[in-house]
């Protein structure tokens, strides 16, 4: 009764209700001139065709293109109606131009790397290969003078977080998909406060869905009257419109232009086990110290600069971040973006590089596993080339759903020689891949597809980094409370649930 009376007050409901009058409208309009109906229905055949036709055309994912031509097909009235409401990542020529320039803005404050790049290639032309994809395709380039920590759980990368944050001079940029009053949000946002009313530039994006049941409306202007500058992602509004589907998934807090972190964990009580929802929660993240961090504050004030259309001067945050200090590290980062708006899809191609160049090993955790025939096909073929690829994921889900579909492809991958294990004490949210002890990606990119084409996200290529080591270590460490899941566990699958879960995977593009 309780959670009923707070979901009938909360925005959402009030959203509902509004989107649902209109639809009523809608359907009411419709029903006034039943005698044109031969009209409508005619019409509503045209425009489905149409949506199929370009669906078919365009440049999406084979599978995504499937999952929204089915529903189109079986329901024709609205079908083709409901695509170009909700289907589409259609651009108004605004938003383009905004979204172009800060795309060259990103292009011209991080200037390429070539001669990084050709050191690389002197000892590993795969890598230099990989490294020059992201350049060329992300505009992010590699770095050097960058130290490297693998933080392997929630409850590490929050302690190293406070200190950061108490060291911070000059600014602080936080943008996470989730922020959650509670043990661990209260405790950054008191340092965040606290060092906002010393003069620090502090500045939080957080992401209006990630946040719909964890903050309360108008959330952000609480933070600026604390002295926190304040953005939110895409906000909810009661209007049935054709906004993007689109989300910040990504995770990223900067601490004076040189010393960032990223990863799965977002800033709420379950991903440092206060409040156990699935129960043990575990996640990764790294902590970079060096030049690698410029490419992290560039991430965030890019976005920052979309969101309030602002054009400043980015230079004028790299001040006073120490140049030219040579740490001893030798290995290689390349911080990343990807955006949904590019027609790039960065996050699964950089996978897809790691997986086909892998001679020895490739170690993944994921929260899920929806993956498209390109990623089955990689998977399956590293394996049968002799390629020990295993996979981590939870045994405990956020979402039954969604675990369905993770499960489905169980079995053809068993098949094919890749080993799949579940995490028996809870979920696993980490985003995390381990290659040849010479590659790894710490990141928010989930190995799905609303991570892979639909979501703003951002990841660490790591190059013969330290922490490697540490990264295979910790997986290798979880792999001692993971259940290995073989063919034997399909054997007594009852059939209506194996017919569920088809279903499921069918639609899984649009969940």
């Amino acid at each position: 009764m309780k959670f009923i009376k707070k979901f009938l007050f909360h925005r959402v409901a009030f959203v509902f209700f509004a989107i649902s009058m209109q639809l009523l409208v809608l359907i009411g309009t419709i029903i006034r001139f039943k005698d044109y109906f031969a009209f409508f229905y005619g019409a509503s055949l045209v425009i489905s065709m149409i949506a199929v036709l370009w669906i078919i055309n365009n440049n999406d994912n084979p599978v995504y293109k499937m999952a929204w031509i089915i529903p189109i097909m079986l329901f024709p009235i609205f079908g083709g109606l409901f695509y170009i409401f909700f289907g589409r990542n259609k651009l108004s020529k605004r938003t383009r131009r905004r979204m172009k320039f800060i795309e060259d803005k990103t292009r011209g404050v991080l200037s390429p790397k070539e001669h990084l790049l050709d050191e690389i290639l002197l000892g590993n032309e795969n890598a230099a290969n990989q490294s020059r994809y992201i350049q060329n395709y992300a505009y992010y380039p590699p770095y050097k003078n960058t130290i490297t920590e693998y933080l392997p759980i929630g409850e590490i990368k929050f302690e190293r977080l406070k200190e950061e944050l108490k060291k911070a001079k000059h600014y602080i940029f936080l943008e996470y998909f989730i922020i959650e009053e509670g043990v661990m949000w209260n405790s950054i946002l008191e340092i965040l406060a606290e060092k906002a009313s010393e003069g620090v530039d502090v500045r939080v994006i957080y992401d209006d869905a990630g946040c719909l049941f964890k903050l309360p409306y108008g959330y952000d202007k609480k933070l600026e009257e604390l002295g926190i500058k304040c953005c939110v992602f895409n906000p909810l509004i009661p209007i049935l419109s054709p906004r993007l589907n689109n989300r910040d998934h990504r995770k990223i807090a900067v601490i004076d232009g040189y010393v960032g972190f990223t990863g799965g964990i977002n800033l709420a009580d379950e991903y440092i086990n206060v409040n156990e929802k699935y129960g043990h929660w575990k996640d990764a993240a790294v902590m970079l110290k060096g030049e690698a961090v410029w490419s992290l504050t560039v991430m965030f004030l890019s976005m920052w600069d979309y969101l309030r259309g602002m054009d400043e001067d980015f230079n004028e945050h790299k001040k006073n971040i120490p140049i030219g200090v040579e740490i001893e590290e030798n290995g290689y980062v390349q911080p990343f973006a990807d955006s949904p708006l590019d027609d790039e899809p960065v996050g699964e191609i950089i996978y897809l590089n790691l997986i086909n160049k892998a001679k020895k090993y490739v170690y993944i955790m994921t929260p899920y596993l929806i993956i498209d025939n390109e990623m089955v096909t990689a998977l399956s073929t590293a394996a049968k080339g002799g390629v020990d690829v295993r996979i981590i994921t939870p045994h405990c889900p956020d979402k039954w759903y969604v675990h369905e579909v993770t499960r489905s492809y169980y079995k053809n991958l068993i098949e094919s020689g890749v080993k799949i294990y579940e995490y028996t004490p809870g979920f696993v949210h980490a985003k995390t891949y381990i290659v040849d002890d010479e590659y790894a990606v710490v990141g928010t990119i989930n190995m799905d597809y609303r991570s892979l084409f639909l979501h703003f996200e951002c990841g660490v290529w790591l190059y013969k980094s330290s922490c490697i080591r540490d990264m295979k270590n910790d997986f290798i460490n979880t792999l001692k409370v993971c259940q290995e899941i073989t063919t034997s566990d399909f054997e007594s699958i009852k059939w209506h649930k194996a017919l569920l879960s088809s279903l499921l995977r069918v639609f899984a593009p649009l969940m």
